[in-house]
């Protein structure tokens, strides 16, 4: 979480190369809070919201704020926001971290979400405060997306974890992520402890929801993947370059960025690309475009 706070972390690529979530994923959300007795739209935050891309889709809610810690993120929510002409008197952002959110009065918040996010919250503390800020029968829905896959090229699998995961300090992102968190996203929220064994009868209907598809066939009643995203190769290589821990590599690494045959991103990216080459028996160009997919993970509970 700390390095997207860096000055030098760049929230605009970050915004446009990043998987845009589906409407179906709203939608779905929705019908879990429209199902509470009483379901009020009146407000909605979005916490952890980086450059907004959620806050957006809280549409259905008369008020909606997006919290982040990081004054970059903020600062380019806010010009997205005003980018797309989207009325400010239904959308504002405030600087703050999750777990204390004192510009909220208790009981006032009908909605509460976080996008690819929740992974770096203290539990121990954002339980509580979501019992204090949340109404009664308010809901709070938060989701993560775990490493991206091929879906025409599932060999290629191995290759992504290896990237990603692998131990070795120089040839893989593995030791660079920054931790707990990073472990908490890939084991898809598992680890988070259910809201009522922080406090106490505060919550119900606590549920975990996994989009996985195949890919993880251990989580609970994996359904289908519905975060997916059309992209060229050359996407996918500017996608790569918005991981956090690439960031963190670079810094610990600096000499990498000036090998010959490029930094270990691109390296990476052209190992892809030659495996893809190889299936197809047809020659990759980086305008091509491939279908990637991202197994995704809810978390939903009630306000009691």
């Amino acid at each position: 979480m700390a390095t997207f706070g860096k000055a030098t972390f760049d929230a605009a690529i970050y915004a446009s190369f990043r998987p845009t979530y589906p409407r179906s994923l709203f939608d779905f959300i929705f019908r879990y809070h429209e199902g509470a007795k009483g379901a009020r739209w009146d407000r909605a935050v979005d916490l952890g919201c980086g450059t907004g891309q959620a806050t957006v889709e809280l549409t259905p809610f008369k008020k909606v704020t997006g919290v982040d810690p990081s004054a970059g993120m903020i600062a380019s929510a806010r010009e997205a926001l005003e980018a797309q002409h989207i009325s400010t008197g239904q959308f504002d952002y405030v600087q703050s971290g999750a777990e204390k959110l004192g510009f909220l009065e208790d009981g006032s918040v009908d909605l509460m979400i976080a996008a690819q996010a929740g992974h770096w919250f203290d539990w121990s503390k954002m339980w509580p405060e979501a019992a204090r800020v949340l109404r009664k029968g308010g809901s709070a829905a938060f989701w993560i997306y775990s490493e991206f896959r091929f879906s025409q090229y599932p060999a290629l699998t191995p290759l992504i974890n290896q990237y990603a995961q692998g131990s070795d300090p120089v040839n893989s992102l593995g030791p660079h992520w920054q931790q707990p968190g990073r472990s908490i996203l890939e084991n898809h929220l598992v680890e988070v402890p259910e809201a009522n064994a922080v406090v106490p009868g505060q919550f119900c209907d606590f549920e975990r929801v996994f989009f996985t598809g195949s890919h993880y066939p251990e989580l609970a009643s994996p359904r289908s993947v519905i975060l997916r995203k059309k992209m060229s190769w050359d996407d996918l290589l500017s996608y790569l370059h918005t991981w956090s821990s690439l960031h963190t590599f670079h810094e610990r690494n600096p000499e990498d960025k000036q090998r010959p045959e490029g930094d270990i991103a691109l390296r990476f990216w052209r190992s892809l690309m030659e495996h893809a080459q190889k299936e197809e028996g047809t020659e990759v160009q980086g305008k091509d475009e491939v279908e990637i997919e991202w197994p995704l993970a809810v978390m939903m509970v009630k306000k009691a």
